[in-house]
């Protein structure tokens, strides 16, 4: 649990102290909080109103605040709900048809962190609270086993990388038509097989990190820590029509990922950047 709230109070962190670079973040906005999927963090506010009758204005604050937290830890789970796992499956469909799916979720909702704190002149406190995409939530939702590889294996196809390139990662330009991002994000070759997915990653790495980082300048997703050195770069040719949030590229690029993959555990560690627009 600890290691969890000091991964919650780097994101954090890195959001409040980074600000002129949000701009660049993959966020995704709703009524009383957002999804930050470029730090991987999820936001909400709450406010909360002065009792009544106080004993005295210490007291006042601290009835509101203690308000404030609850209604956003409640609108919390209003923009955990809309979080897409895949390009089928919302955070809230799996709290619907599983109990204790719902009940570990709204346990993990319980632990995130207060990371600010408002106090208005009329009395009222707005509370921002927020945690990690990663970590819990998605040890939750995502498979607990692999499955298996679609498509080609890299020996039934040629384009091996050039004798000697080491690849670090993989970064897929989405930019120029409707890509949204995912927790289980899919690459797919134009023949709908999967050259990248959750059949293709370390579980492990797949909950500490995510399965992919999101941008939205290709510059910066080149040189981001995640693909480290020497990523491929492909561009997207469209967006696949089931829920928008899996990428086909051309069969050419997915002959050379699949290749390079073999070379490099690059996939296997989710070092995996998709710039959209």
């Amino acid at each position: 649990m600890k290691k969890w709230i000091l991964t919650i109070s780097s994101a954090v962190v890195l959001m409040f102290s980074a600000s002129p670079l949000l701009a660049q973040n993959v966020v995704e906005n709703f009524e009383n909080g957002k999804i930050d999927w470029s730090n991987g963090v999820i936001e909400a506010v709450g406010i909360g109103a002065p009792p009544a009758n106080p004993i005295n204005m210490a007291q006042a604050r601290a009835m509101a605040k203690r308000a404030a937290v609850i209604v956003a830890r409640r609108n919390l789970l209003e923009v955990v709900n809309g979080v897409r796992i895949d390009s089928k499956t919302l955070v809230k469909n799996f709290m619907v048809e599983s109990d204790v799916v719902r009940a570990e979720v709204q346990g993990v909702l319980q632990h995130s962190q207060v990371v600010d704190i408002s106090y208005m002149s009329d009395g009222s406190v707005e509370a921002t609270v927020a945690m990690p995409l990663t970590g819990a939530l998605t040890d939750l939702v995502l498979p607990k086993t692999k499955g298996k590889p679609e498509g080609p294996t890299p020996q039934e196809t040629p384009g091996r990388p050039a004798k000697g390139v080491t690849y670090t990662g993989l970064v897929v330009d989405a930019r120029g038509f409707r890509v949204k991002p995912a927790m289980s994000p899919r690459i797919l070759d134009e023949d709908g097989n999967e050259v990248y997915g959750s059949a293709s990653v370390s579980r492990e790495y797949a909950v500490q990190q995510g399965m992919a980082g999101y941008a939205k300048d290709l510059s910066a997703a080149k040189k981001n820590e995640r693909v480290t050195d020497n990523p491929i770069t492909v561009k997207g040719l469209r967006a696949a029509s089931s829920g928008q949030t899996d990428i086909i590229i051309s069969n050419e690029d997915a002959t050379l990922i699949r290749s390079a993959a073999q070379e490099s555990s690059f996939l296997e560690k989710c070092r995996v950047m998709i710039v959209l627009n």
